[in-house]
Protein backbone atom coordinates (compact mmCIF):
# COMPACT_ATOMS: atom_id res chain seq x y z
CA UNK A 1 0.00 0.00 0.00
CA UNK A 2 3.21 1.98 0.59
CA UNK A 3 4.25 1.94 -3.12
CA UNK A 4 2.42 4.31 -4.73
CA UNK A 5 2.86 6.77 -2.13
CA UNK A 6 6.79 6.52 -2.69
CA UNK A 7 6.34 6.00 -6.36
CA UNK A 8 7.59 9.62 -7.12
CA UNK A 9 10.52 9.23 -5.50
CA UNK A 10 14.24 8.64 -6.45
CA UNK A 11 16.04 5.93 -5.09
CA UNK A 12 18.17 7.84 -3.08
CA UNK A 13 15.55 9.23 -1.08
CA UNK A 14 14.16 5.70 -0.30
CA UNK A 15 16.41 2.99 1.65
CA UNK A 16 15.03 0.13 3.23
CA UNK A 17 11.49 1.18 2.84
CA UNK A 18 12.07 4.33 4.96
CA UNK A 19 11.74 8.12 3.44
CA UNK A 20 14.97 10.24 3.97
CA UNK A 21 14.20 13.89 4.13
CA UNK A 22 16.68 16.38 2.48
CA UNK A 23 19.18 18.13 4.89
CA UNK A 24 17.72 20.81 6.17
CA UNK A 25 19.40 23.91 5.76
CA UNK A 26 21.63 25.96 7.68
CA UNK A 27 20.40 28.39 10.27
CA UNK A 28 21.10 31.86 8.57
CA UNK A 29 23.39 30.64 5.63
CA UNK A 30 22.09 33.04 3.63
CA UNK A 31 21.60 35.80 5.99
CA UNK A 32 24.33 38.27 5.41
CA UNK A 33 24.18 39.75 8.80
CA UNK A 34 24.92 35.86 9.98
CA UNK A 35 27.91 35.76 7.69
CA UNK A 36 29.13 39.45 8.96
CA UNK A 37 28.73 38.10 12.46
CA UNK A 38 30.04 35.15 11.37
CA UNK A 39 33.45 36.26 10.07
CA UNK A 40 33.72 39.27 13.12
CA UNK A 41 33.51 36.40 15.27
CA UNK A 42 36.67 34.13 13.43
CA UNK A 43 38.63 37.16 12.92
CA UNK A 44 38.55 39.19 16.60
CA UNK A 45 40.76 37.22 17.95
CA UNK A 46 42.99 36.82 14.47
CA UNK A 47 43.26 40.82 15.23
CA UNK A 48 44.86 39.92 18.42
CA UNK A 49 46.84 36.68 18.13
CA UNK A 50 48.78 39.07 14.97
CA UNK A 51 49.41 42.28 17.38
CA UNK A 52 50.91 39.72 20.25
CA UNK A 53 52.97 37.79 17.06
CA UNK A 54 54.44 41.28 16.40
CA UNK A 55 54.78 41.91 19.91
CA UNK A 56 56.57 39.41 20.53
CA UNK A 57 59.07 40.52 17.32
CA UNK A 58 60.15 43.30 18.66
CA UNK A 59 60.97 42.88 22.05
CA UNK A 60 63.34 40.20 20.24
CA UNK A 61 64.29 42.36 17.88
CA UNK A 62 63.80 46.03 17.74
CA UNK A 63 64.20 46.68 21.25
CA UNK A 64 67.30 44.93 22.24
CA UNK A 65 68.97 46.75 19.75
CA UNK A 66 67.78 50.25 20.19
CA UNK A 67 68.67 49.86 24.08
CA UNK A 68 71.94 48.77 22.75
CA UNK A 69 72.42 51.30 20.41
CA UNK A 70 71.49 54.06 23.00
CA UNK A 71 74.14 53.32 25.62
CA UNK A 72 76.44 53.12 23.05
CA UNK A 73 76.02 56.74 21.98
CA UNK A 74 75.73 57.29 25.73
CA UNK A 75 79.08 55.54 26.23
CA UNK A 76 80.62 57.66 23.38
CA UNK A 77 79.60 60.76 24.82
CA UNK A 78 81.30 60.01 28.18
CA UNK A 79 84.11 58.97 26.25
CA UNK A 80 84.78 62.20 24.06
CA UNK A 81 83.35 64.21 26.64
CA UNK A 82 79.92 66.49 26.85
CA UNK A 83 82.26 69.47 26.34
CA UNK A 84 83.85 67.85 23.39
CA UNK A 85 80.75 67.10 21.85
CA UNK A 86 79.26 70.77 22.37
CA UNK A 87 82.42 72.30 21.01
CA UNK A 88 81.91 70.05 17.85
CA UNK A 89 78.56 71.21 17.72
CA UNK A 90 79.33 74.69 17.74
CA UNK A 91 81.87 74.33 15.31
CA UNK A 92 79.24 72.55 12.70
CA UNK A 93 76.86 75.50 13.04
CA UNK A 94 79.23 78.20 11.50
CA UNK A 95 79.29 77.21 8.10
CA UNK A 96 76.04 76.69 6.20
CA UNK A 97 77.32 73.30 4.75
CA UNK A 98 77.62 71.79 7.99
CA UNK A 99 74.88 73.62 9.64
CA UNK A 100 72.61 71.63 7.38
CA UNK A 101 74.76 68.56 7.23
CA UNK A 102 76.92 67.42 10.61
CA UNK A 103 75.18 69.49 12.86
CA UNK A 104 71.50 67.97 12.53
CA UNK A 105 73.29 64.58 12.10
CA UNK A 106 75.41 64.93 15.49
CA UNK A 107 72.06 66.52 16.77
CA UNK A 108 69.67 63.65 16.10
CA UNK A 109 72.40 60.89 16.31
CA UNK A 110 73.37 62.13 20.19
CA UNK A 111 70.47 63.18 21.78
CA UNK A 112 67.56 61.00 19.33
CA UNK A 113 64.28 62.71 18.47
CA UNK A 114 62.54 65.21 19.96
CA UNK A 115 65.55 66.36 21.65
CA UNK A 116 68.20 66.90 19.18
CA UNK A 117 65.97 70.30 18.43
CA UNK A 118 67.56 71.88 21.65
CA UNK A 119 70.96 72.35 19.56
CA UNK A 120 69.51 75.26 17.91
CA UNK A 121 70.40 76.92 20.93
CA UNK A 122 73.68 77.75 19.61
CA UNK A 123 73.00 79.20 16.75
CA UNK A 124 71.41 82.76 16.10
CA UNK A 125 67.87 83.50 16.07
CA UNK A 126 67.37 83.83 12.45
CA UNK A 127 68.78 80.43 11.88
CA UNK A 128 67.02 78.43 14.42
CA UNK A 129 63.97 77.68 11.99
CA UNK A 130 66.18 76.15 8.95
CA UNK A 131 68.01 74.19 11.37
CA UNK A 132 65.17 72.59 13.09
CA UNK A 133 63.94 72.12 9.17
CA UNK A 134 66.60 70.22 8.95
CA UNK A 135 66.53 68.45 11.57
CA UNK A 136 63.20 67.16 11.71
CA UNK A 137 63.96 66.14 7.97
CA UNK A 138 66.50 63.71 9.42
CA UNK A 139 64.56 61.93 11.35
CA UNK A 140 63.42 59.29 9.22
CA UNK A 141 66.07 58.64 7.33
CA UNK A 142 68.29 57.94 10.62
CA UNK A 143 66.43 54.98 11.28
CA UNK A 144 68.25 52.73 8.83
CA UNK A 145 71.29 53.00 10.53
CA UNK A 146 70.68 54.34 13.72
CA UNK A 147 67.08 53.19 14.94
CA UNK A 148 67.44 54.38 18.36
CA UNK A 149 67.23 58.03 17.33
CA UNK A 150 63.35 57.76 16.61
CA UNK A 151 62.48 54.59 17.90
CA UNK A 152 58.78 55.68 17.58
CA UNK A 153 58.43 55.95 14.02
CA UNK A 154 60.62 53.37 12.90
CA UNK A 155 58.02 51.45 11.27
CA UNK A 156 58.70 54.22 8.49
CA UNK A 157 61.88 52.50 7.81
CA UNK A 158 60.64 49.35 8.01
CA UNK A 159 57.75 50.07 5.33
CA UNK A 160 60.14 51.43 3.05
CA UNK A 161 62.39 48.73 3.32
CA UNK A 162 59.95 45.39 3.84
CA UNK A 163 59.69 45.02 -0.26
CA UNK A 164 62.98 44.81 -0.94
CA UNK A 165 63.73 42.99 1.74
CA UNK A 166 61.22 40.32 0.40
CA UNK A 167 62.78 40.18 -2.79
CA UNK A 168 66.19 40.96 -2.50
CA UNK A 169 67.74 40.97 1.11
CA UNK A 170 70.88 41.29 -0.78
CA UNK A 171 69.87 44.77 -1.38
CA UNK A 172 68.95 45.85 1.89
CA UNK A 173 72.18 47.42 3.11
CA UNK A 174 72.48 49.32 -0.03
CA UNK A 175 68.99 50.75 0.42
CA UNK A 176 69.91 51.24 4.02
CA UNK A 177 72.88 53.77 2.54
CA UNK A 178 71.30 55.07 -0.34
CA UNK A 179 68.21 56.22 2.07
CA UNK A 180 70.62 57.81 4.46
CA UNK A 181 72.60 59.78 2.06
CA UNK A 182 69.76 60.66 0.06
CA UNK A 183 68.28 62.46 3.41
CA UNK A 184 71.53 64.52 3.70
CA UNK A 185 71.16 65.42 0.32
CA UNK A 186 67.41 66.58 1.09
CA UNK A 187 68.27 68.06 4.68
CA UNK A 188 71.13 70.23 2.74
CA UNK A 189 68.63 71.85 0.46
CA UNK A 190 65.91 72.19 3.35
CA UNK A 191 68.37 74.16 5.43
CA UNK A 192 69.18 76.50 2.52
CA UNK A 193 66.06 76.95 1.30
CA UNK A 194 64.46 77.53 4.55
CA UNK A 195 67.24 80.22 5.63
CA UNK A 196 66.46 82.16 2.55
CA UNK A 197 63.04 82.55 3.22
CA UNK A 198 63.67 83.18 6.89
CA UNK A 199 65.80 86.04 5.87
CA UNK A 200 63.26 87.40 3.37
CA UNK A 201 60.31 87.56 5.94
CA UNK A 202 63.11 89.11 8.17
CA UNK A 203 63.42 91.92 5.74
CA UNK A 204 60.03 92.19 5.34
CA UNK A 205 58.52 92.34 9.35
CA UNK A 206 58.47 95.29 11.10
CA UNK A 207 60.07 93.95 13.89
CA UNK A 208 63.18 93.13 11.88
CA UNK A 209 65.38 95.48 14.04
CA UNK A 210 64.72 92.73 17.13
CA UNK A 211 66.39 90.08 14.50
CA UNK A 212 69.62 92.99 14.69
CA UNK A 213 69.51 92.73 18.42
CA UNK A 214 69.45 89.13 18.85
CA UNK A 215 72.76 88.97 16.26
CA UNK A 216 74.45 91.62 18.25
CA UNK A 217 73.43 89.81 21.50
CA UNK A 218 74.67 86.43 20.11
CA UNK A 219 78.06 88.39 18.95
CA UNK A 220 78.52 89.50 22.18
CA UNK A 221 78.17 85.74 23.42
CA UNK A 222 75.36 85.01 24.80
CA UNK A 223 73.03 82.20 23.43
CA UNK A 224 69.81 80.81 25.34
CA UNK A 225 70.09 79.70 28.36
CA UNK A 226 73.47 81.55 29.23
CA UNK A 227 77.28 82.64 27.63
CA UNK A 228 78.69 80.86 24.77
Amino acid sequence: MTAPALAGLDSQQVAGGMLLADPAPAVGADNPVMKAITWAAEHFIGLFQAAAESFTGLFTGILPLLIVLLTAMYAVTTWIGEERVTRAVRWSGKYALTRYTVMPILAVIMLTNPMCYTFGRFLPERQKPAFYDAAVSFVHPVTSFFPHANAGEIFVWTGVSAGVLAINPDAYAKLAVMYFLVGIVVILIRGIVTQWITEVMIRRSPDREKFDQFDEDYAAGTIQGGLR
